[in-house]
């Protein structure tokens, strides 16, 4: 499991990235050379070991070359979102203590947005692409730097935020196992042995590297001394073309990217040859069983599921014929033993819902500047969640329903959105859904829906009629939407995660014309 350094010394010229739309090649020798650049800044700017840096990139060549050039340094980097308001990434940049801010010319309005509410610890302001007032220029500054590694290199990891899907994003920090700059990539010995990562490994990223399973599987990928090809943007398309051109080998995904593929047009899809597929991977939000079969069918068994989190407190997988035997399922525990617990703290029986834990394994970590959460995720026998909810069955294979934060109480009875937004986006008219519940006053919350179209010709009456009639047969009463609307583009991110929280505040401001019953449906009496 070499460092991409000794990669560079023993095939200087093997490609380490490839940019899906562009096609620049970083040969391992220039991935190497730019990370030495980059940590010599670094240290001539007085960063040690142990700081923290922030950084605001799209999907380019300099993203993981600044990755190598912190991990080198022992520093610790925080990738943010580029969807991120400026308050939520001054919160990030104040949170983690960065002490170096590197944004990019195409962000360049987020980036001013940063610059203007940075917290005043941040004492330098880089640029890539280009600069702005207040930027210096990244590239200039590293290309007067030497090539030769710096003398006290030391092994630097991410510190990624939680998403903020349900309130403010948490920084995870799980520290290094070791020192060491050349410490194998902490997944190496799970995932990465579990889906055959190699040097022989063409990997196809197709989300933002910003994200953690993406930065993640990247490393990995380099630390074996594969070939990345990285997408600049997600298009359904152009990844089945990326994957014949470069005869990718492993992928990773999430689930709307499966749903986006699918709707393609039939001939569209059998165009492009996916034969050189080994491993698809996919995790980070539920897939619905329907569209994940249909995927198996057309792709072959080569599509592996996981479940796990940034926090590192254990992981499932489940590969295609175990899933094809336990549909639904995201597996049996590989890292950590998996516990169902009810709201007392009592362990439940195999087939009854709960919150999901983690036991034995799981790394130490901590939500950074944040005792209280960190102490949150744990209860008193040392088990960690992250607040899923779900159930294992007589196998032992883990079952998810939702995150507990998003479950509906209606009339006394859970009802879990997850199971209805999955119904409802193999719909033919529908792109993206969302599922989640309002104040009643007399059943306390009751059901919404809102729905992004695959056309917005659609957004009609007579759809909506038909959408509910459609659900209706395929979903118990009880659980039937009150009312269904209809939204341009649902503020599902990159990572595959729907922010419910956006659409629930609208909701309940009033802000959105959204208490109308769909039409055709009467409210229970």
């Amino acid at each position: 499991m070499p460092h991409p350094s000794i990669t560079a010394e023993t095939y200087p010229h093997k490609p380490a990235i490839i940019m899906g739309d562009s096609g620049e090649i970083v040969t391992y020798r220039e991935l190497d050379e730019r990370s030495n650049q980059g940590a010599q800044l670094f240290r001539t700017l007085g960063l040690k070991a142990g700081d923290h840096i922030g950084m605001m990139l799209e999907n380019n060549r300099q993203f993981l070359e600044i990755v190598w050039a912190a991990q080198r340094s022992g520093l610790i980097f925080t990738p943010i979102s580029t969807h991120l308001k400026r308050s939520e990434a001054a919160y990030i940049l104040e949170n983690c203590g960065a002490r170096l801010f590197i944004g990019s010319l195409a962000l360049a309005d987020s980036c001013e947005q940063v610059l203007e509410a940075a917290p005043g610890q941040i004492g330098h302001f880089y640029m890539v692409g280009g600069i702005k007032p207040g930027f210096e220029s990244w590239e200039e500054a590293i290309d007067l730097m030497p090539i030769t590694r710096i003398d006290d290199e030391s092994n630097g990891v991410p510190m990624l935020y939680s998403s903020g899907t349900t309130g403010q994003p948490k920084g995870v920090f799980v520290p290094p196992a070791s020192s060491d700059v050349n410490t194998p990539h902490p997944l190496v010995a799970s995932l990465g042995a579990a889906f055959g990562f190699s040097e022989e490994t063409v990997y196809l990223s197709p989300a933002p590297l910003y994200h953690a399973a993406p930065l993640h599987y990247n490393m990995m990928a380099q630390y074996q001394g594969g070939t990345c090809v990285v997408m600049e943007r997600f298009d359904p398309e152009r990844a089945l073309q990326l994957i014949e051109e470069h005869r990718v080998t492993h992928s990773q995904w999430v689930p709307i990217m499966f749903i986006r593929m699918l709707k393609l047009p039939e001939e569209v899809r059998r165009r492009y040859d996916v034969s050189s597929l080994q491993v698809a991977i996919h995790a980070a939000a539920p897939c619905p069983v329907e569209v994940k079969d249909k995927m198996i069918q057309w792709w072959g068994e080569v599509i592996y599921e996981y479940y796990a989190a940034s926090e590192g407190i254990g992981a499932t997988i489940i590969d295609s014929a175990s899933w094809l035997t336990h549909r639904g399922s995201v597996g049996p525990a590989l890292v950590g033993q998996v516990h169902i617990v009810d709201d007392d703290g009592n362990e439940l029986p195999p087939g009854e819902i709960g919150t999901v834990f983690f036991s034995g394994e799981q790394a130490s970590f901590q939500y950074h500047n944040e005792p209280e959460k960190t102490a949150g995720a744990y209860n008193d026998k040392g088990w960690a969640t992250t607040g899923d909810v779900g159930y294992v069955d007589e196998d032992g294979f883990l079952y998810l329903t939702d995150r507990k934060n998003f479950m509906i109480i209606s009339g006394g009875v859970n009802i879990y959105p997850q199971e209805i937004e999955n119904l409802l986006v193999g719909h033919d008219k529908i792109a993206d859904v969302a599922v989640f519940g309002i104040p009643n006053e007399e059943f306390g919350e009751e059901v919404k829906a809102v729905v992004e179209p695959m056309n917005w010709a659609d957004a009609t009456d007579e759809t909506a009629i038909e959408i509910m009639e459609w659900l209706r047969e395929r979903l118990s009463h009880i659980k039937m939407p009150r009312s269904l609307d209809f939204h341009p583009k649902l503020p599902r991110m990159d990572n595959g995660k729907l922010y419910k929280r956006h659409l629930v505040d609208q909701y309940l401001s009033g802000s959105r014309a959204a208490d109308r019953p769909a039409p055709g449906d009467q409210p229970d009496g």
